[in-house]
């Protein structure tokens, strides 16, 4: 099968043929049809320190994608062969005190799929059967292949309620968009999405937030007065890892506010924490998505009308890694799709 490989530890990728993966007894074969790239994906074809010390090469990448099930090993499951899937890329150890409690995605020996085991980026894939979703209502293959990122969108942006809220979000990448649009969709009074990046404060603009904000040229503050707000935001998702992004929610906080960050800083940083004390703010750290009840919620959203449509900006065949890999480093884009059928 074709599969987009680092082949050896360095940059770059090649899409070389590979043997067709074997699943184990637990498992399912998918034939892969979209994928998304991500983050990650770019660490690990760029090969940063990050990549050079998690990475084992050989390593066939990808962990966002929408697939049909060719085979399975059970003769009675949930996952049946032609069902439409995508799949959860954490794999837990089912053992640890946070999966026998049913809190999945806390498991402390998460395994990831494109990380430390092949991924998806390839025409077929195999991952366990309790890591699959299958999709029971209609959806558009391209979102149905950004499952994974629209889940740490949902469960960043649901991680407080938002009904009625104001909610101040750091950070347009594709699952600040995402975020901003379910947040909205989730009846925030008012959804304020902040970057430097005018193209995505476009995109943000399409999604439906209320106000998108280049913090380069216009305070958050400002946009306070003119939607004539008194105490501060009531909710606060710091999406973009830029520590003055954590440092202008905390600011524009009202007493007693909420902050969900997903954001990863790429290094420490200072924070005045008697702000966080006095106002009296909860600080939530989120990572990746609660199985599954987060995909539970993302059916629904879409079910309920959600458009994901405007963040997905570019589409390219498998054969164009190149190019799109170079278009999602650019950062002119929301989410890239690849398309594996031949």
């Amino acid at each position: 099968m074709r599969a987009l490989l680092k082949p050896t530890p360095g940059p770059g990728l090649v899409l070389t043929e590979v043997p067709d993966p074997t699943p184990a007894d637990d498992e399912v074969v998918i034939k892969v049809l979209r994928t998304g790239i991500c983050g990650t994906d770019l660490h690990i074809d760029a090969w940063d320190g990050w990549a050079e010390s998690t990475i084992k090469a050989p390593l066939v990448l990808g962990h966002e994608f929408v697939g049909e099930v060719v085979e399975t090993r059970r003769s009675a499951g949930k996952v049946r062969v032609g069902d439409l899937v995508s799949g959860e890329g954490h794999l837990v150890c089912g053992e640890c005190r946070n999966c026998l409690a049913g809190r999945r995605h806390l498991c402390t020996r998460t395994i990831g799929l494109g990380v430390q085991r092949n991924g998806a980026f390839a025409e077929y894939v195999t991952l366990p059967e309790q890591n699959v979703w299958v999709h029971r209502h209609e959806v558009d293959l391209d979102v149905a292949a950004i499952f994974d990122p629209f889940g740490n969108a949902v469960h960043t942006a649901l991680a407080f309620p938002v009904l009625n809220e104001d909610v101040l979000i750091t950070g347009a990448g594709p699952i600040g968009l995402m975020a901003a649009a379910v947040a909205k969709h989730a009846g925030a009074r008012n959804v304020v999405l902040t970057d430097v990046s005018e193209h995505r404060l476009e995109l943000a603009r399409k999604v439906g937030v209320d106000v998108a904000v280049n913090v380069a040229e216009t305070s958050i503050a400002d946009v306070q007065s003119e939607l004539r707000m008194n105490e501060g935001f009531d909710v606060g998702l710091e999406m973009s890892g830029q520590p003055s992004a954590l440092r202008d929610i905390v600011a524009n906080l009202r007493h007693g506010g909420r902050i969900a960050m997903l954001g990863l800083p790429s290094d420490p940083f200072a924070m005045d924490f008697s702000a966080v004390v006095l106002k009296m703010l909860t600080l939530k750290g989120i990572y990746g998505r609660e199985m599954f009840e987060t995909w539970y919620a993302m059916s629904v959203l879409l079910q309920g009308g959600l458009d994901l449509s405007p963040v997905i900006t570019h589409r390219f065949d498998c054969t164009e890694h190149e190019a799109a890999f170079a278009t999602a480093r650019d950062g002119n884009c929301g989410k890239i799709i690849l398309n594996w059928e031949r």
